[in-house]
């Protein structure tokens, strides 16, 4: 009878947990006996120990930006006149030649794209120059609102229309 109990560790593991549910109170550790009150680092028995640390200071509070200033926005002006900043999308059509679609960025009036740069007055009036693969070329035009619509001219002679869709 001594041997069947000597070699099971289900039964020594059992008694164990039968004595943690059954007596709570002797199964657990006494409370401080792992290290102290919190923030307490000296962990020793005797002597005398540090005054307690002083909590960190908080950071100030963080102030908000205006408007202006915040990330990921540009300013919304457009050389002080109708608020034409932002992406726009170009479409040319030519009359002897082949189409295009670019993308442009106005940001306080003037224009920029891959290929050339225009301005655009405070009235969505705009003119600028592009040059690409050996040719160059004007273009003119007007911006209102969320569209715009003009001509342009290249120097091989093609001539047409583009029209402007802001994003």
């Amino acid at each position: 009878m001594q041997n069947r109990f000597r070699y099971r560790p289900e039964a020594a593991l059992l008694s164990a947990a039968l004595a943690i549910v059954a007596l709570p109170d002797t199964a657990r550790a006494q409370s401080g006996s792992a290290g102290g009150s919190i923030g307490n680092d000296e962990k020793s028995l005797s002597g005398s120990r540090e005054a307690p640390r002083a909590a960190e200071p908080s950071k100030p509070a963080r102030r908000s930006r205006p408007e202006a200033d915040a990330p990921g926005r540009a300013p919304q002006r457009s050389g002080g006149g109708g608020n034409y900043d932002g992406a726009w999308v170009l479409t040319s059509v030519g009359k002897t030649c082949a189409g295009s679609t670019d993308t442009v960025v106005i940001t306080s009036g003037k224009m920029i794209g891959q290929y050339g740069t225009a301005q655009v007055s405070p009235n969505g009036a705009t003119s600028g120059t592009g040059a690409a693969g050996g040719l160059s070329w004007t273009m003119s035009g007007r911006f209102s609102g969320r569209s715009g619509s003009g001509t342009f001219q290249r120097s091989d002679g093609c001539v047409g229309t583009w029209t402007g869709a802001k994003q």
